[in-house]
């Protein structure tokens, strides 16, 4: 496979362009050749003027790609090597949604041959590969797993807004369903990444690498989080405390904040799903979960206490919110738990605004319901940095003096303006 991909006798099928799957498939493209399919056309079509949807890559990206861009499944029959990277989100009980995984298989079983490829790069837990898309592949394709097609997995590793950690650099994990299709599937993506792969024993080892790295950091979070609410009812400023026990050179440098977007507020609930199937509940993990899930209306309560302590009918108050995505510098809203702050300061009736040079006001609107402001505005009463765009870093004192009341309240979610601000009552987490 890998030779038949290298000498262009053979093409490989990227089945989702979203914020993993377009990068990759540009990737590849510059040395194999591509088909890049998703099923949502007006993509497709933005893909075709060398334009990213997700905003994260430039038109010079797409240049010199031996890439295809389609929404038929009859155009991806062509492909021998087919690689899956499509989301896996939660829904409102926390549950997994596998809905368009499966019909990501389904669709990939409507155009395998025999002899082909499939790889999985969507985050799943241990054993959905196995046990639910293969079986998908095979009903849909009438083809026998292994017998008639290989499998594999390569959990993705792509860090949105991130120019340093791109997939060339960083070591990818790969599994296959024999040892045959391990080293095939290695090889195919050595060509890519040039920091070198990961070979695993199993594709349930795979499964698990990925989604234990982000509930790591999760867990890790959570604590900080958690000490972050200790430390204020402390009158201790957490980030003080964090520069200081950084001095120790085995210290872990995590930082408090709201946990959101598509991967560490997402991944856990996966693996928790999966261990209740075999009868145990976690425990560590669900609280880590319950802890970060619950600092927005945390951050929320403890703003509204600071504008009624100054005097203020919080009722009548105005609070500008700085930033929505679910992390700097990126336009992904996905799971933002920003959004969590600003319901939670109109359960009390407060006129919230918010503002984001990156987010798109429709796509807000549509899913949390809110839109953006075009400009700041004045007369605050609190103000909340809650994301740490580079647009935001350099306003200093004078600047939220003018576009607050008297008595106006500074929140700083990520502490970029520790030590900067005077005059002003400053509180961060």
């Amino acid at each position: 496979m890998y030779n038949k991909l290298i000498a262009k006798e053979a093409k490989l099928c990227i089945i989702g362009l979203g914020y993993v799957g377009l990068p990759i498939a540009l990737e590849f493209a510059k040395t194999i050749s591509v088909i890049g399919f998703d099923i949502n056309e007006d993509r497709i079509n933005m893909m075709k003027n060398n334009q990213d949807p997700s905003e994260e890559l430039e038109a010079s990206d797409f240049e010199g790609c031996d890439i295809t861009f389609t929404s038929s499944i009859e155009d991806i029959k062509a492909a021998s090597f087919y690689v899956i990277a499509v989301p896996t989100p939660i829904d409102d009980r926390k549950m997994p949604v596998l809905d368009i995984l499966l019909s990501a298989s389904n669709i990939v079983g409507e155009a395998v041959s025999k002899g082909d490829y499939i790889i999985f790069e969507s985050t799943v837990y241990p054993g959905c590969t196995e046990e639910d898309c293969i079986p998908v592949v095979e009903e849909a394709s009438g083809l026998k797993f292994e017998t008639d097609f290989k499998v594999g997995y390569s959990p993705e590793r792509i860090n949105p807004g991130d120019k340093e950690h791109t997939i060339s650099n960083v070591i990818k994990v790969v599994a296959g369903c024999d040892e045959e299709s391990l080293e095939e599937i290695a090889k195919v993506y050595e060509i890519v990444v040039k920091a070198g792969v990961h070979r695993t024993p199993n594709i349930k080892v795979a499964e698990a690498a990925k989604i234990i790295e982000n509930t790591q950091r999760d867990v890790n979070i959570a604590l900080i989080n958690e000490l972050s609410i200790i430390f204020n009812k402390m009158g201790i400023n957490t980030y003080d405390v964090l520069e200081a026990a950084g001095t120790k050179w085995n210290f872990l440098n995590f930082q408090p904040g709201l946990v959101g977007g598509h991967c560490i507020g997402v991944d856990p609930y996966y693996l928790t799903y999966k261990a209740e199937g075999y009868g145990y509940h976690s425990r560590v993990i669900n609280s880590g979960r319950y802890v970060n899930d619950s600092m927005g209306f945390y951050i929320a309560k403890q703003i509204v206490k600071k504008v009624i302590a100054a005097d203020k009918n919080i009722s009548e108050s105005k609070i500008l919110v700085m930033g929505a995505t679910f992390k700097e510098n990126v336009s992904d809203i996905r799971n933002s738990k920003v959004a969590d702050v600003i319901k939670e300061l109109k359960s009390f009736s407060v006129n919230v605004e918010v503002h984001d040079p990156h987010a798109s006001s429709k796509d807000l609107q549509h899913e949390y319901g809110f839109g953006l402001i075009d400009e700041i505005g004045n007369g605050y009463d609190a103000v909340i940095v809650a994301v740490n765009h580079k647009d935001y870093l350099d306003f200093d004192t004078a600047y939220f003096k003018s576009i607050m009341t008297d008595k106006g309240i500074l929140a700083d979610l990520k502490g970029i303006y520790r030590h900067k601000i005077e005059g002003i009552e400053y509180w961060s987490l």
